[in-house]
């Protein structure tokens, strides 16, 4: 195993507690009854979106949970990227059913409005009081995280990421109080996925790895978690896109975005998620397709740094993309390839023009990235001018 020298991460203090306990297993899903007892839930709210419950998913576990003697209220209007009209449509919900455990059950957006609905619930206010870190003064009600697709790892992170319905700013609204109590992985429950679903929830599992790995706030234990999740994903992605049947990929998918949010919720990301958050608010672009398109051209940024370089080696080392004998840079090159070529075997758009993004509108995404959270963490600073040198390599593509 390299030595944090080699790998770029600074030595240093650290805390590391993990607050989420992770069940994974072919069939978990069967047990989520018992778990629910253990947590003394008697009133289950249970947040979902229709496509979840479409596929038969909400209702099995219903099922499954009513079987227990528990009463689960069913919240299924979920959407995606959740603003704080659907959050506080959850918490009317919660409010009229009286409930004591939530449960979010499906991706991302599942997951992130059951923890906003668990802030307003249980501390009053809007969700724009919470955005942040350490702002819930009350405890807050037990969760149980149950993700249907391998990208968020929503499941082992303590933020929900709400948009503001008006000015659709997304607010990161952090507590370790909201973090799950148990995130429940069953690689059965991701089969259901549509293709489209798989590819940009995959990506982004693969994007968390990677920004987690060079971060500010990166320590030796955040970066075994990027690391082994990049493994994971980055080998199994393909072989989920080529054989969506393939269970052992999809476990690989579902663990590794797992251990990707456990590196998020220690190290948080950098700036291919701020350059993809203002593509996804004004022109609707899929998250995991816009951090696709950004990172390839964030990871070249970053690799003009040190650390970052031999951080981003010691991915493609783990992952068979090169050998040891590569120098940092080459590695970083072959990992920024890597993903492009990942993101055109999907059959989804590789450019902004292809999205739809005019270039006049360039100079406005740039001004907005600069003042997402997450850039600061990036490790190389970033400004808006250079926002607007990333954005326009993704506009034209360039290699």
């Amino acid at each position: 195993m390299s030595s944090p020298e080699t790998t770029g991460v600074v030595p240093g203090s650290f805390e590391f507690q993990p607050r989420t306990r992770v069940v994974f297993g072919e069939n978990a899903i069967e047990r989520i009854g018992q778990y629910v007892l253990e947590l003394g839930g008697k009133r289950v709210l249970l947040v979902t979106d229709p496509g979840i419950k479409a596929a038969g998913h909400a209702g099995r576990v219903q099922t499954i949970i009513e079987a227990a003697g528990v009463n689960v209220t069913m919240f299924d209007r979920v959407q995606e990227n959740p603003t704080t009209r659907c959050v506080q449509a959850c918490v009317d919900v919660a409010r009229e059913a009286k409930i004591d455990l939530l449960i979010g059950l499906g991706g991302g957006s599942s997951m992130d409005t059951a923890k906003g609905c668990n802030f307003i619930f249980t501390n009053g206010g809007e969700m724009k009081d919470y955005w942040g870190v350490g702002k819930a003064r009350l405890p807050m009600l037990p969760l149980i995280a149950v993700p249907t697709t391998g990208g968020t790892g929503s499941e082992c992170q303590s933020f929900a990421l709400i948009s503001d319905e008006h000015t659709h700013q997304k607010m990161a609204c952090g507590d370790s109080k909201a973090a799950a109590r148990i995130a429940l992985l069953d690689p059965l429950l991701t089969l259901s996925q549509p293709p489209m679903v798989t590819a940009c929830t995959g990506i982004d599992a693969i994007a968390h790895s990677v920004e987690t790995a060079v971060t500010r706030k990166r320590t030796a234990i955040s970066f075994l978690f990027s690391r082994e999740a990049f493994r994971l994903t980055v080998l199994a992605l393909p072989r989920v896109l080529a054989s969506p049947d393939d269970l052992e990929a999809r476990g690989s998918m579902l663990l590794g975005a797992a251990w990707a949010g456990t590196a998020i919720e220690n190290s948080m990301l950098g700036a291919a998620h701020s350059a993809a958050n203002p593509l996804t608010a004004h022109y609707d672009i899929a998250h995991g397709l816009a951090v696709g398109l950004m990172l390839p051209h964030v990871i070249r940024f970053n690799s003009e740094d040190g650390h970052s370089a031999r951080a981003y080696e010691d991915l493609a080392i783990a992952a068979g993309l090169v050998g040891t004998d590569a120098s940092p840079v080459h590695a970083a090159e072959r990992l920024a390839q890597r993903l492009e070529k990942i993101v055109r075997s999907t059959g989804l758009p590789h450019s902004l023009p292809d999205c739809g993004v005019p270039r006049e509108s360039i100079s406005q995404l740039s001004q907005e990235a600069a003042a997402q959270w997450t850039a600061q963490f990036n490790p190389r600073p970033v400004t808006a001018a250079d926002f607007e040198t990333l954005y326009l390599q993704a506009f034209h593509n360039l290699t």
